[in-house]
């Protein structure tokens, strides 16, 4: 006897064993939903929940988030990663506002030119706020459907995402979507897993392909291997008279794009004439902090931490309230630490900063 349809079974799964308390799902409308689906980008449920509830708790609507000032919002993406994310959300509750009236768009079209939102995320939140039918394709998916047929080849090739893409709008069903799309992330998330899959629990391993052959762990296709670029930077940690630490807002686009991050002086060139050039002060008690690395997509950047203080303290801002700008930069003080973005290294050197004054 063959078995039931793929989605039907995957239904019944889903409502004895899916995921039913996350926080976006109560209530489950499109301002909760998009904002989940763009963290939940290149991150896992577990990581994501206590930001986004943070989240909410500053911007609880569409209105909230696009009033709001970006270094408000990178701010509580600290850590997150990948921040062109919480820009994109940015300028899309802009949009939003002005050209759909403060309300998340229904048309699927509408959804997929928003900044940050492609077709597999438009799909998910027009399935799970709208129960529309839409297909979507993530990584979790991706591995069930590669697994389930049985698809070689590395999933970023196209024809290779093309016949994912087929797969998925072929076993989408017409009803109940939004469970559906829940159901299939989860079950890429928790049982069809990318090591160790839960294959005596799988709802659809009756049928699956690689689990008849045994060849779980080659679906889906790796990507072609290549090795990570090594890069090397020095950040200075530069203090004024009063402990406050010089800040600098880093470009809108690129890594860390608009975040507030430390001053960087390449690792050949002479430290004291950098800094005259580049910040236009002389340094005094300069020293090496402990070398720290952080990993990317694409390199790894090993971080010298440079500690030095201001020798001339008449250019430096008057103590106040935690930031005094000064272009794109300002003085930060460690103590009474302000809602700016910061990379996760850099974020972490001023907490250790702090903790020591």
């Amino acid at each position: 006897m063959s078995p039931k349809p793929f989605h039907r079974r995957l239904l019944h799964w889903f409502r004895h064993h899916g995921r039913h308390d996350l926080p976006w799902q109560s209530p489950r409308d499109a301002y909760r939903v998009w904002v989940s689906e763009i963290m939940l980008q290149q991150t896992q449920v577990a990581t994501v929940i206590p930001y986004f509830e943070r989240f909410m708790a500053r911007f609880p609507d569409l209105a909230s988030l696009a009033s709001a000032d970006l270094d408000q919002v990178l701010h509580l993406w600290t850590g997150l990663g990948y921040y062109a994310r919480a820009r994109n959300l940015h300028r899309a509750a802009g949009v939003i506002v002005a050209e759909h009236g403060g309300r998340f768009p229904t048309d699927f079209e509408a959804v997929l030119a928003l900044p940050g939102i492609g077709r597999s995320t438009a799909g998910a939140i027009l399935a799970q706020a709208c129960d529309q039918r839409h297909a979507i394709l993530d990584g979790n998916v991706r591995r069930v459907l590669a697994r389930h047929r049985a698809i070689e080849g590395w999933p970023g090739q196209k024809a290779v995402e093309n016949t994912l893409w087929a797969l998925a709008e072929e076993l989408t069903p017409a009803e109940d979507v939004a469970d559906y799309t829940q159901a299939i992330m989860d079950l890429g998330a928790t049982v069809c897993t990318r090591s160790q899959p839960r294959c005596a629990a799988c709802p659809v391993s009756e049928d699956c392909a690689a689990r008849a052959e045994g060849r779980q762990a080659d679906f889906p296709g790796r990507r072609p291997r290549k090795a990570l670029p090594e890069r090397h930077t020095r950040m200075l940690l530069l203090r004024d008279a009063e402990g406050q630490v010089l800040l600098e807002q880093r470009p809108p686009t690129g890594i860390w794009g608009g975040l507030w991050s430390l001053p960087e002086c390449p690792p050949e060139a002479d430290l004291h004439a950098w800094s005259r050039e580049t910040l236009g002060v002389e340094l005094d008690a300069v020293r090496d902090g402990a070398p720290l690395s952080h990993t990317f997509t694409h390199f790894r950047l090993h971080i010298q931490p440079v500690h030095a203080r201001l020798r001339d303290t008449a250019h430096a801002p008057a103590a106040g309230g935690g930031i005094m700008e000064a272009a794109a930069r300002v003085w930060y003080n460690t103590r009474l630490p302000a809602d700016l973005g910061l990379p996760a290294p850099v974020k972490s050197l001023l907490a250790d900063l702090g903790a020591k004054t």
